[in-house]
């Protein structure tokens, strides 16, 4: 699949991965539906637009809203008649354990990471079946493996890869390719956006010193970071690969953490590994 005037849309483009991949799909020649949930954060995807010479369809669109995400695959396919990629990006970190807060925590990031992605999805099908388009989900190696004081992010991360999954042959089948894409460590705002609560150092408990044994672990990894741009040219393989594969790793350490788990038939590598991170 090649741009000429194929419509893609992708969600959550104010920053990052998103930002990226909507400046890079317009380069390539697809009609790019930027959306994102907060219109007034869009400077720094129109100033990247326009650093790039490309031009963006900037549009809101918040996953957690029904309405929101009705309204505008309603309007994409009003203006354009037809969806040829969807990209699932939009998503929020958390960073916690799951006795010391509320499940509404819990919760809420399920709903941005999971609900949100089956909402869009969703609303994306029929048009992508009438095109016999691609469904791309930015997943994370945290939807392969659980990691430690990750529950309710690799939790939504595990629910999309197991609805992406046992969707690819449905969709298949209707003519619709679909595929998941799992970074590693990237250098964005997203990690920024985390939002590490410091009640989790201040309040451990009986877990006092394992939080800050964790964030040092994700400090270090976070030093051979890959870029927004360098995911996002894995996205658009994706797009425009005549077959893409069902699961995607963006580099070669993801694919080496990947591995570890597709291995590990009783769990005890896995555990190895991330016991590890606290020791």
């Amino acid at each position: 699949m090649t741009g000429n005037d194929r419509v893609a849309l992708i969600t959550g483009t104010s920053t990052g991965i998103g930002l990226a991949t909507a400046v890079q799909a317009a380069r390539r020649g697809f009609r790019t539906v930027a959306t994102l949930r907060d219109p007034a954060r869009a400077d720094r995807l129109r100033k990247a637009a326009d650093d790039a010479d490309v031009e963006l369809d900037v549009r809101p669109l918040d996953v957690t809203d029904a309405q929101s995400v009705s309204a505008a695959f309603e309007g994409v396919l009003a203006d354009y008649g037809r969806l040829d990629v969807l990209v699932n990006n939009a998503g929020a970190g958390h960073v916690g354990t799951i006795e010391q807060e509320p499940l509404s925590a819990l919760r809420d990031t399920m709903e941005v990471n999971f609900f949100g992605v089956a909402e869009a999805t969703k609303a994306a099908l029929p048009a992508l079946r009438a095109s016999g388009g691609r469904l791309i989900t930015v997943t994370s190696v945290g939807g392969v493996i659980g990691q430690p004081f990750n529950e309710a992010y690799c939790a939504a991360k595990f629910a999309v890869e197991g609805l992406m999954e046992s969707l690819a042959p449905v969709a298949a089948a209707q003519g619709v390719t679909v595929c998941v894409v799992e970074p590693g460590a990237v250098a964005t705002e997203f990690v920024n956006n985390v939002g590490v609560d410091e009640r989790l150092f201040a309040e451990a408990g009986p877990y006092a010193g394992s939080p800050q044994k964790y964030i040092a672990n994700v400090t270090q990894s976070f030093q051979s970071a890959q870029t927004a741009d360098e995911v996002a040219e894995v996205i658009l393989g994706a797009m425009t690969a005549d077959a893409p594969a069902f699961r995607i790793q963006t580099s070669k350490w993801a694919e080496e953490f990947a591995a570890v788990k597709f291995a590990d038939l009783d769990g005890s590598a896995v555990q190895r590994l991330t016991g590890g991170w606290l020791a």
